[in-house]
């Protein structure tokens, strides 16, 4: 059971080394499970009981599974990211040294562990845009095999290195791509050899880094999984199982992806943006409901805002809460925060709570020591444009934003029941009258 789904879950991380491969593949397992495809530009014909997904930027999507029956109906929603830290490869990429080495002049994405990213096998991926006659298409790339390193200094060169070292973005992490053979342009050339089009023909290149080290299933009793992204693939990929599997009439069940979570989500295919908004309401619309009703919909909604939540460190234990901590196969994590960094609250976890029960799955809390500033996440954002009920949940791991990251076995199992269970279930999470 554990290992079919970390199978899956390698799998799906391993073909997705950006966001926008990240989101080709959602679609693609959409579309396998009768999902139709529906375009901003166009007009939408919707009907009860259809199937849809809707992609923003090829690096956000939607999905949506009509009830059949609705009549006041809600929404019912479970968002995650599709990016990751990494280092984005500026336009103009090549800086030669000494005509002896060629490197890549790369920028960070994210909040990453730059420590994390030296002396490991490390590729190019990404969207490139292609002049195709009187048009430009998308075209993906990922460079299947070992192309740059980024190199550490040899401690000699740096004796105080294990002392605490502050890594310059724009010295230390420039990766080797090549030797003295290499020459300006050659990049650009490799880029259009690669995806067999004419040098001349590329326009654009959305292009990052990517670790090419395997996942890894360790530990006295296989209990650990460890590999690039986790966070926060292993929260989309869960909750998209979940979703094609949970099944309810009388709502429209949501499943949302969003890019640019780790730099803020403010971006037209962010969490921040209009496009939660835009694709319930046109959603509404298109079903010759009024306005009203989309609304009410709302109301009674309620979202799942899954991101992953940081374990207990074993060298570490000092760096989280006393009593909200938690452990990697221990079951699913709800997040909670008193400056409302997470969305969660006593309404929206008892919801949770109540859901897990049902399906016989585990939980856990954490909130942050409360002399430590911690992350932020999609949920309250999102809510920021579609306001509902909502809870921060994630499933626990270690070494967050590392270039190689550790979670449970048996936690994305956890999460794929949770969130089946969440969108079978009929919930209205209306106010409740406080008792005097």
């Amino acid at each position: 059971m554990y290992k079919e789904i970390i199978s899956g879950l390698t799998s799906f991380i391993g073909k997705s080394p950006t966001a926008f491969h990240a989101v080709a593949n959602i679609g693609a397992v959409l579309r396998e499970n009768g999902y139709q495809r529906l375009d901003e530009g166009d007009r939408w014909e919707i009907v009860q009981g259809g199937k849809y997904y809707v992609t923003r930027n090829d690096s956000s999507i939607i999905a949506l599974n009509i009830g059949s029956k609705l009549k006041d109906y809600r929404f019912k929603i479970a968002a995650s990211h599709s990016d990751s830290p990494t280092f984005k490869i500026k336009e103009n990429a090549e800086i030669q040294v000494k005509d002896k080495y060629m490197k890549l002049n790369t920028e960070g994405y994210g909040g990453m562990l730059c420590a994390a990213w030296f002396d490991r096998p490390l590729s190019v991926a990404g969207r490139v845009i292609v002049r195709e006659g009187e048009r430009y298409a998308a075209r993906l790339l990922c460079v299947d095999r070992d192309l740059l390193l980024i190199p550490n200094m040899a401690i000699h060169m740096n004796r105080e290195v294990n002392n605490g070292y502050a890594y310059n973005k724009q010295i230390d992490m420039l990766p080797l791509i090549g030797g003295s053979e290499c020459k300006k342009g050659d990049f650009k050339k490799f880029i259009a050899k690669e995806l067999k089009v004419e040098e001349g023909d590329v326009y654009g290149m959305d292009l990052y880094l990517y670790n090419r080290m395997a996942p890894s299933v360790w530990g006295m009793n296989q209990e650990y999984i460890s590999c690039p992204q986790l966070d926060d693939l292993q929260c989309a990929y869960t909750s998209l199982q979940g979703f094609l599997q949970g099944e309810d009439d009388g709502a429209v069940n949501v499943f949302a992806c969003f890019d640019n979570e780790e730099v803020g989500s403010g971006t037209k295919q962010g969490a921040a943006s209009t496009f939660l908004y835009d694709i319930l309401y046109r959603t509404n619309l298109s079903l010759g409901k009024e306005e009203e009703e989309f609304y009410r919909g709302a109301a009674r909604g309620f979202m799942l805002s899954c991101d992953n939540a940081h374990a207990v460190h074993p060298n570490h234990t000092d760096k989280t809460d006393e009593n909200n901590c938690v452990y990697m196969n221990e079951g699913i994590v709800v997040k909670s925060h008193a400056g409302q960094k997470y969305t969660s609250d006593a309404l929206s976890i008892a919801v949770f709570r109540g859901i897990c029960e049902d399906a016989g799955v585990p939980l856990q809390f954490f909130s942050n020591r409360s002399d430590m500033v911690g992350g932020s996440t999609l949920g309250n954002i999102a809510m920021s444009q579609v306001s509902m009920n909502s809870v921060d949940i994630g499933l626990p791991q270690l070494a967050m934003h590392s270039a190689y990251e550790t979670a449970g076995v048996k936690d994305s199992y956890y999460m794929i029941r949770a969130v089946r269970r969440f969108f079978e279930s009929h919930i209205e999470a209306l106010p409740v009258d406080l008792l005097p």
